[in-house]
């Protein structure tokens, strides 16, 4: 039977709703494309909702939430808009506060940690100088170390950052790229870049890129030296083998700070058996001054559609994963077996 369509009226009262819908309206984009069921028409602080009884029903309790949350937090972003109107809001999406601000950034741009594996990551910082931070595209997790790594520079924790990855395009043989080291490993680096930028201005990191206050180390260039006094960040780890994890751990020297990134679902060294990453972890796990946070769905921040995507790869992935290979007993075992 065809349910009944309604048209309600919404009034969003005690919030600043530019501040709730987002500039240029994006969280109410985001929650138009997170309730296609209904039709939603927001003037101010009214909103008419247009759909089936129940769904206009479902409609306003999760906005009802999200208002709750607003003003009791004074802070919204898409993880939580998506949260309200998804999985329903948990704890999984926590209130932000002057104490989760890791660095105020370009523009007066406030950098913090935005969700419960980013603050971990932050807290673990502060007792711990090596870090392992592994997890799904999209949850902060480089983003977060390159915003610590820019606050230990600020306030003179360290003299350097130095920034290295597996060139695994190009086999770790650079050679035959043009120009001198940081050009071969401009096109590897530039989500890297792209967090810097955000952080640093302009000519200021222009400036420390050619003295070396900023440095590009391809992972292959690694060998022989040692890190003092810098804050080293090793992207993209999952690409690393044993041998190449365990030479870059060991370049740790005197008051350095090193993270180490990685997302286990993104090999793309020609068998996957050869990344050295979990190993590692697994090794090093019970050392004092050693910290490891697994991030997961939870805490992707980019498009809300790449929490899906993820998961959507993660169901096929399993869907295309042997099955395990059953021995079927017969008599003539247990005979042998007796003899």
């Amino acid at each position: 039977m065809t349910q009944e369509s309604i048209n309600k009226e919404i009034l969003i009262e005690g919030v600043d709703t530019r501040e709730l819908y987002g500039a240029q309206d994006v969280y109410l984009e985001q929650m138009r494309t997170l309730s296609p069921a209904v039709k939603i028409i927001a003037r101010g602080s009214s909103m008419k909702v247009l759909g089936a009884k129940r769904e206009v029903a479902s409609f306003e309790r999760k906005m009802n939430a999200l208002v709750e949350y607003y003003i009791k937090y004074g802070h919204i972003s898409t993880e939580v808009v998506s949260q309200a109107f998804s999985d329903g809001l948990s704890d999984s999406v926590e209130p932000v506060s002057d104490r989760d601000t890791i660095v105020y950034g370009n523009n007066g741009n406030i950098i913090r940690a935005r969700t419960v594996n980013q603050r971990r990551l932050v807290e673990l910082y502060e007792r711990n100088d090596l870090l392992f931070a592994v997890g799904p595209a999209g949850s902060g997790k480089t983003y977060t170390a390159i915003a610590l790594a820019v606050k230990a520079l600020k306030e003179r924790e360290v003299r350097r950052i130095i920034l290295t990855r597996p060139a695994v395009e190009a086999g770790e043989k650079l050679g035959f790229l043009p120009g001198d080291m940081k050009d071969k490993l401009d096109p590897y680096l530039q989500p890297l870049y792209d967090a810097l930028n955000d952080m640093i201005p302009a000519a200021k990191l222009q400036k420390y890129l050619e003295d070396g206050t900023v440095q590009i180390a391809p992972l292959a260039y690694m060998r022989g030296r040692t890190l003092d006094n810098a804050f080293v960040i090793l992207d993209e780890a999952q690409n690393t083998t044993r041998s190449q994890i365990k030479m870059f751990l060991t370049r740790m020297g005197r008051n350095a700070k090193f993270i180490v990134t990685g997302d286990m679902t993104q090999i793309d060294l020609p068998r996957k058996s050869d990344s050295g990453l979990m190993g590692a972890m697994a090794t090093l796990r019970d050392i004092e001054g050693i910290g490891m946070v697994e991030f997961d769905k939870r805490d992707i921040v980019r498009h809300h559609l790449v929490k899906y995507i993820v998961e959507a790869f993660d169901r096929a992935a399993e869907k295309e994963a042997p099955a395990p290979v059953v021995r079927l007993r017969h008599k003539h075992d247990d005979e042998r077996n007796n003899e």
